[in-house]
């Protein structure tokens, strides 16, 4: 159940699709870090690239794209090596959307603990508990 933002600007004279960067990266967390697309949540917007700067200089400038990718996970769900494949593909991916990426473009991936982080009106913690909790019951039925 992440919430994904991704904010990009790009120097392409053709849009971007925002559909196609959320499939995307709804894709990449749901074959990497096994996230049901289902209940993924994606903010994309873009930004001009004459407005970002990196090092000093705008992307304009520079003849470069960049993007930030955030996405907030239940701690603990997956490994430093699913989540260095996720960083690493995240910035492959985006350099074919966006074209030549400059360096300093990110992808943060924060572990957010399970009784501070939910959908629904619930935390991730308590419909575990609700599931294990209904696990016993469902087995001796």
């Amino acid at each position: 159940m992440p919430l994904i933002t991704v904010t990009y600007a790009t120097l392409h004279e053709a849009p971007v699709s925002k559909a196609a960067v959320a499939a995307d990266v709804s894709r990449l967390s749901s074959s990497i870090l096994g996230k049901d697309p289902k209940v993924t949540a994606i903010i994309v917007t873009e930004n001009d690239p004459a407005d970002w700067f990196c090092g000093g200089r705008s992307l304009k400038d520079a003849g470069l794209a960049s993007f930030w990718l955030d996405i907030h996970i239940t701690d603990g769900t997956n490994t430093k090596d699913e989540k260095a494949a996720f960083v690493a593909e995240a910035f492959k991916v985006m350099g074919k959307l966006f074209g030549p990426l400059h360096n300093e473009s990110y992808v943060h991936v924060h572990d957010v603990r399970a009784d501070a982080y939910g959908f629904g009106g619930q935390t991730q913690e308590r419909r575990y508990i609700a599931r294990a909790l209904a696990m016993p019951a469902a087995s001796a039925a």
